[in-house]
């Protein structure tokens, strides 16, 4: 070439050079092969082997006559047969071997009654594959080896029937692959690029001028070695993928399926028959006295390879006895920690009243008419009592924080809260004494309180449990009533807001607020002004219990 020549040719060479390696030749052919080298090895893994299931026929179908030989033989070689059915579809060495049913009945495999039916059903419906027939028969043979008691149990039947299932699955992905292949386009792809590569490599590895000190070329070598190298590796690559395409065809490289056929069914016959209920006789093995051997001796060639066991790499590690010490965390009190929850909010806290002898909780008491309501009373006794008794039980289980326990403490310091007020006001009127009937109450409510607990009310449940229609509460669905809570912590609130309530309602239905700052001026003419004074003063107590009571009431709910 002229000087314009050589100039023309360099541009085209560096033109090729720069575009060649736009080419992603790397990453489309070795996605490729990934995909063509898990594809081969996973139609190996699905190839259906007759082992097991003989083995567990072998092992479960017993009897040494021929009805049990043949039943045992026959279900191996139907085995044999539906392997061979779904090769002969797949593969061309299957194929070319026995090309007709008539070459498996003469090579033993199916016997002429089997090949009539099998034509038959061809002719009914021949689009689609009957491998599986074979196997449908076999099943057969198993259940009536199960009727006639060659079976003994229903465990052994079912094994077989699974062993059975799964080698039609085997049968069944060989086809699914030979179905569902790679894309024709994928692999049209895969070889353009490949082939392309090269040919732009072709015009772009020329070695120029090195006089011209062109990029890429300092260096004048005749022969391209690095090019060649990259040529080999990416031809084979791409060539191995096309071997490796389909495992059962004729190369070198693919799977021998006919040898395959012949190892099954030899290996199935000897299951089945030869080694039928066999074993060598039963003698002590020479480690009988020694019990567990140290280990199995080695020849001089593998003296080299003996090896410690292995028992973890902390195993070394070593303490002294001052880091084996054990830290002792501090105790922290659930009631110290509860009590001082309870200061930081600003709760209810009544620890600091001193109750003496004459400080004693009383049961509210109704003044209506002049006159004392005993079954009020005596109603309010008894639920306090089954308070008592039903709190003492749950406090030996839960713990002084849980709801039950604040409860407990909530009614008692309340309770202590009103008598020390009542207490409080009648001791300030020296020259005043309590009516009879409400000291009389006092004392009989004071022994049947006890101030450490309280309990769930056991009474009716048209008392206690349903609500009135202008309730907030008309159901027991605790979850709703009070969300957070348990089952018996809801029913709990529950029940003490309604004795909360029944003695809210008893003081409210026969006290006027009014009364109790009524002027002497405005008395009833027809009661005495000393009958007078005692209602007053009784209803005074009763007004303060009552404003205790809607704060208990608004603190539960």
């Amino acid at each position: 070439l002229n000087e314009n020549g050589q100039e023309y040719f360099e541009q085209i060479s560096l033109h090729c050079q720069r575009f060649s390696d736009l080419i992603p030749v790397t990453f489309v052919l070795g996605f490729y092969v990934s995909i063509i080298i898990t594809r081969w090895w996973g139609q190996y893994k699905v190839i259906p082997w007759p082992d097991s299931c003989c083995l567990f026929i072998s092992t479960c179908l017993q009897g040494h006559d021929d009805r049990g030989r043949l039943m045992r033989r026959t279900i191996a070689r139907y085995l044999i047969l539906a392997l061979i059915q779904c090769l002969r579809m797949t593969s061309v060495q299957v194929k070319k071997r026995f090309p007709t049913l008539g070459h498996l009945c003469d090579a033993g495999i199916i016997t002429e009654s089997e090949q009539k039916v099998i034509e038959s059903i061809d002719q009914k419906c021949i689009q689609h594959p009957k491998y599986w027939m074979s196997l449908v028969w076999a099943g057969a043979v198993v259940t009536r080896a199960k009727k006639e008691g060659r079976i003994k149990d229903d465990f052994a039947f079912n094994t077989i029937i699974n062993e059975i299932n799964k080698f039609r699955s085997g049968c069944g992905g060989l086809l699914d692959y030979d179905w569902i292949s790679i894309p024709l386009v994928y692999t049209q792809v895969v070889t353009l690029a490949v082939y392309t590569f090269f040919i732009s490599s072709l015009m772009g590895r020329q070695y120029l001028n090195p006089a011209k000190n062109l990029p890429g070329h300092e260096v004048d070598l005749i022969v391209p070695v690095f090019t060649f190298l990259q040529f080999f590796f990416y031809m084979g690559w791409l060539k191995v993928a096309e071997a490796l395409i389909n495992p059962f065809g004729e190369d070198d490289d693919d799977f021998e399926t006919n040898w395959l056929i012949d190892r099954n069914i030899q290996v199935a016959y000897l299951i089945v028959d030869d080694m039928h209920a066999e074993h060598p006789e039963l003698v002590k093995d020479q480690y009988w006295d020694e019990g567990i051997p140290d280990e199995l001796p080695y020849t001089v060639a593998s003296e080299q390879f003996r090896s410690e066991a292995f028992i973890g790499s902390a195993m070394e590690v070593e303490l002294s006895p001052e880091e084996q010490e054990i830290v002792i965390l501090e105790r922290i009190d659930e009631e110290d920690e509860g009590e001082a929850d309870g200061d930081a909010e600003g709760g209810l806290e009544l620890n600091d009243i001193e109750i003496g002898e004459n400080l004693l909780p009383t049961d509210p008491v109704t003044i209506q008419n002049g006159t004392r309501r005993n079954s009020f009373r005596s109603s309010n006794a008894t639920m306090r009592e089954s308070i008592q008794s039903k709190l003492h039980d749950r406090s030996r289980r839960n713990s002084d924080r849980s709801l039950m326990g604040m409860l407990q403490r909530l009614l008692h310091r309340s309770s202590t809260n009103v008598s020390s007020k009542a207490h409080r006001k009648s001791t300030k009127r020296r020259t005043r004494r309590l009516p009879k009937n409400l000291s009389r109450a006092s004392n009989q409510s004071s022994a049947n309180v006890s101030p450490p607990t309280m309990s769930k009310i056991p009474t009716k449940e048209n008392e206690t449990v349903k609500m009135s229609s202008n309730s907030s509460v008309n159901t027991l669905h605790t979850e709703s009533e009070f969300p957070g809570r348990s089952n018996s912590d809801g029913n709990a609130l529950m029940v003490v807001r309604e004795l909360l309530k029944d003695d809210l309602t008893q003081y409210q239905g026969s006290i006027n607020p009014a009364d109790c700052e009524t002027k002497e001026g405005s008395k009833d003419s027809t009661r005495s002004f000393k009958t007078w004074k005692k209602d007053l003063r009784s209803k005074s107590e009763a007004f303060v219990h009552t404003k205790m009571l809607k704060k208990k009431l608004e603190k539960v709910q």
